[in-house]
């Protein structure tokens, strides 16, 4: 390692340690001041980048257009409202049995759809190509695949062969940007947890960027043949202007042969035999 990485190490270490200890300072000194120095790091933010014309830029901002999206995990875990989900017998057993092991799909190279999208901690890079009325959200890790979100008005399709993403139309509401999903095959998990899905999936999603740095995401599923009440989530996404797509291998059955084949050696289609 060279002296100024060593250094830069250093650095870092020490501005961490200073923020940390300048934090707890402030909550031993009271309330008051903790809402003062809220106040101060808000002041701080920078605002959201737009356009000429004062809509929202989703990614980037009018300079540059490089970077991506990262979920927070520091400190603003995913929030799903899990213990209030009301499940179908049949999704109640096949979520237990996926505690069990190690087989969700997006381990295995599968593209995953709405939330399941957004928590590789590799982030998503979102290109919005108003000349086309599309946009798309490009996988950085897993699958690294794409997904397609028609702007320009349509419905969705009456006959739509399913698939991992859908069928995604969105439009903006004031500044968030709102995609509304249909037509999921069953081939992923819904989010890491495991919570299970039919094709009757509907999902709705709300992407608001707050400043430059902050987006504030959630979403709504609705699956009536799975869970007699909505599920719903949110996401802190933070903004990595600095990072751009990069070349991302998706492991083989080399590298991981228990998480992708069974004890005869053949590929394993499912990841519950109770799958309906």
């Amino acid at each position: 390692m060279g002296q100024s990485n060593i250094s830069a190490g250093i650095a870092e270490t020490t501005t961490r340690f200073l923020a940390g200890f300048v934090g707890s300072a402030l909550l031993v000194l009271g309330t008051g001041v903790s809402v003062l120095a809220a106040d101060l790091s808000e002041a701080e933010a920078l605002p959201v980048p737009r356009h000429a014309d004062g809509s929202i830029i989703i990614s980037g901002d009018s300079s540059d257009f490089a970077g991506i999206w990262v979920p927070d995990y520091r400190d603003r875990a995913p929030a799903f409202n899990f213990d209030e989900v009301k499940m179908k017998p049949w999704a109640k057993g096949l979520y237990e049995a996926r505690q069990t092991h190690d087989l969700e799909p997006h381990a295995r190279c599968k593209a995953s759809g709405a939330v399941r999208q957004l928590l590789t901690p590799y982030g998503v890079e979102i290109v919005d190509i108003p000349e086309l009325q599309r946009l798309y959200i490009f996988d950085i890790g897993g699958p690294h695949t794409w997904r397609e979100v028609y702007m320009d008005g349509r419905s969705h399709p009456a006959d739509f062969e399913h698939n991992n993403y859908g069928h995604s139309i969105g439009w903006w509401e004031g500044d968030t940007l709102v995609i509304d999903s249909v037509g999921y095959n069953t081939e992923f998990w819904f989010e890491r947890r495991g919570l299970p899905h039919t094709t009757q999936a509907h999902v709705i999603e709300y992407y608001t960027r707050t400043d430059k740095d902050n987006m504030a995401y959630r979403f709504v599923l609705q699956d009536p043949m799975t869970y007699d009440s909505s599920v719903e989530g949110s996401v802190h996404l933070r903004w990595s202007g600095d990072v751009e797509l990069f070349e991302y291998i998706c492991q083989q059955s080399n590298y991981a042969p228990d998480l992708m084949v069974n004890k005869d050696g053949r590929a394993v289609g499912r990841t519950s035999s109770i799958a309906p």
